[in-house]
């Protein structure tokens, strides 16, 4: 049996990736690929996919987002009495694993780490053929489906239809022995190297307690922060140039005393030219 799938993460690279170890596993028809939330609700209402491979962090709405928007589209459409689209099974795809356990707890959806590993592709698709079969119908495999998506989202502590919390204004930067308080719209960027976050402002540099960017960017505002490169995080409003750079590609240069300059990857390099009207 032929599996219908999509893509969605916002790295060319994974894609690229993931669609040619699906080719090796053989039976998998890849639909349609996308680079970020928005893009994976219009295409799944598009393509009704069987399976969605749905990166977690992404631009714009991320993967958990997407499936609540889903979800509420197709509860509106129900209670309308309207026709709801089966939703599709969703394998989360990410390079971090902090929402793996939990996933894993309820075997409701796969989770897939990064960088993908041929037999746990294999695992996860053979998974979803099994889910696929055992439905009576495609409407009991879309209830089912249904069912462990919304299990998922409760382990999350993220409910369908509730907006997530407000960050704070002031984020906690350990600079030397000092805990200080940092208003958000104070702080250039942030970094990540050998696994400790730097948090770059307009008078001083400090340290984050988060351990990932993931985690760091739960607390930041989404309006104003974004993340440019797999390891910085900027403050769009304290971006001082944005420079062209070799083959179509640009670097940021940041409003802190060294101005530093950030690079932006390919996979956001049409985020930014919306960001700009490049």
């Amino acid at each position: 049996m032929t599996i219908s799938a999509l893509i969605i993460d916002d790295e060319q690279l994974a894609r690229d990736e993931l669609k040619y170890l699906l080719d090796e596993v053989g039976e998998v028809e890849v639909l349609a690929e996308g680079a970020n939330g928005i893009e994976a609700v219009d295409l799944i209402e598009e393509h009704h996919p069987d399976v969605v491979f749905l990166d977690v962090q992404m631009p714009g709405l991320d993967g958990f987002a997407a499936i609540e928007r889903l979800m509420e589209r197709n509860h509106a459409a129900s209670a309308a009495m309207k026709f709801a689209p089966a939703l599709p099974h969703v394998i989360f795809a990410t390079a971090y694993d902090q929402y793996a356990v939990r996933a894993f707890d309820v075997n409701a959806v796969d989770y897939l780490l990064k960088p993908f590993d041929r037999a746990r592709v294999a695992e996860a698709v053979e998974r979803v053929r099994t889910r696929l079969a055992a439905g009576n119908s495609p409407g009991a495999a879309a209830t089912e489906a249904e069912a462990q998506l919304d299990r998922l989202l409760r382990l999350l502590d993220r409910p369908q239809g509730q907006e997530p919390a407000r960050p704070p204004a002031k984020l906690i930067v350990q600079a030397q022995n000092r805990l200080l308080l940092v208003d958000q719209a104070e702080i250039c960027f942030a970094a990540i190297d050998e696994g400790v976050i730097r948090v770059v402002t307009r008078a001083f540099e400090g340290q984050s307690k988060c351990r990932t960017l993931e985690e760091l960017m739960e607390l930041l505002d989404p309006a104003r922060f974004w993340r440019a490169h797999r390891g910085f995080v900027v403050n769009i409003d304290q971006i001082r140039e944005v420079m062209p750079w070799f083959k179509s590609s640009y670097q940021l240069r940041m409003n802190d005393k060294q101005q530093t300059e950030i690079p932006v990857s390919r996979a956001q390099t049409r985020r930014l030219r919306e960001l700009f009207k490049l």
